[in-house]
């Protein structure tokens, strides 16, 4: 069995493999638009390690009882035990050469990816982790288990049985590591304005530093509409002051406003920056045939689309 899938193996029909977030990295790398390197780990190496370990039982039966928090918080932790095991020697062989070909000790992006962002039962946008500038094989290994037992560890144990049982049916999860780059600036782009639906409007928002902050709203943001046709900037909101920004910081990530105190107040993109943005958000929807949701960064001066289109959601009207 194959465990991992480069970014131009899979595209936009592979979300079995690879789930919305995989499939969408595939389709853009595929498609000749600047996505950092990457793989996913397919949905196959996550069902291999919990009918190796038996975990399917075992999860179904920790089940905390409706509207009982404190039951709840005991069953994620028992979950989170269940995937301390070691993955198998195959996957973390197939894991081990992936992520040396990405360059010695890298840091990378890890995050879950799953089959089903949304069921009638339940949302599952958002609600898998994530891991930044994690670095070293062990530590990948263990993001990615994190990941794995976050699939049920969220989204299933405040559900009803019934609906426990139908995503342990329908739902899987793959897991996607990309190269980690030291963004400048980031944010998110909308291909029709999420105020008024407009089609021939982009919506950009943009701030310093990594897009955790933007994504978290954990800072103001520059937000900048474009028209579509010619790149013309239509509205620039009042340049926000953009406080924190979130920066690699070792093994981990930190938010700092000192470093930005001549920058707080600066603009995060000029004309022909939000225009650039603007023509690949256009590419982008053309190429999917449908409005967008972007993730975006920008390093030494390099547009990269970090998260692909917004597992295949349309702009939020």
């Amino acid at each position: 069995m194959i465990f991992i899938k480069q970014f131009d193996q899979v595209g936009r029909d592979d979300i079995d493999q690879a789930g919305g977030k995989g499939a969408n990295l595939g389709e853009l790398t595929r498609a000749g638009l600047p996505v950092p390197p990457g793989f996913v780990i397919v949905t196959g190496a996550y069902r291999e390690y919990v009918a190796e370990h038996q975990l399917a039982d075992k999860i179904a039966a920790l089940a905390a009882p409706e509207g009982d928090p404190a039951g709840y918080e005991s069953a994620s932790e028992q979950i989170r035990a269940l995937f301390a095991a070691e993955v198998s020697d195959a996957v973390r062989a197939e894991i081990a050469d992936a992520y040396a070909a990405l360059g010695e000790n890298v840091a990378v992006a890890v995050r879950s990816s799953a089959t089903a962002e949304d069921l009638p039962e339940a949302s599952f946008a958002g609600q898998q982790d994530t891991y930044l500038n994690v670095r070293g094989l062990e530590d990948l290994l263990v993001a990615v288990r994190e990941c794995w037992a976050s699939l049920l560890d969220r989204a299933g144990h405040v559900l009803p049985s019934a609906a426990r049982a139908s995503i342990r049916s329908m739902v899987s999860l793959a897991v996607v590591v990309q190269q980690m780059v030291e963004a400048e600036a980031a944010g998110v782009m909308f291909t029709a304005s999420p105020s008024n639906g407009r089609r021939d409007e982009v919506v950009i928002s943009a701030a310093w530093g990594l897009g955790e902050s933007v994504v978290s709203g954990s800072v103001n943001t520059d937000n900048i509409v474009v028209r579509k046709p010619d790149g013309e900037p239509l509205c620039r909101g009042e340049t926000a002051d953009k406080a924190v920004m979130t920066v690699p910081a070792g093994a981990a990530l930190r938010r700092s406003g000192r470093c930005l105190q001549d920058r707080r107040r600066e603009p995060v993109l000029n004309a022909a920056e939000a225009a650039e943005l603007a023509a690949y958000g256009s590419r982008i929807e053309n190429h999917y045939g449908a409005p967008q949701d972007i993730e975006w960064a920008r390093a030494d001066g390099q547009v990269l689309h970090r998260a692909g289109a917004a597992d295949h959601r349309p702009a939020r009207a």
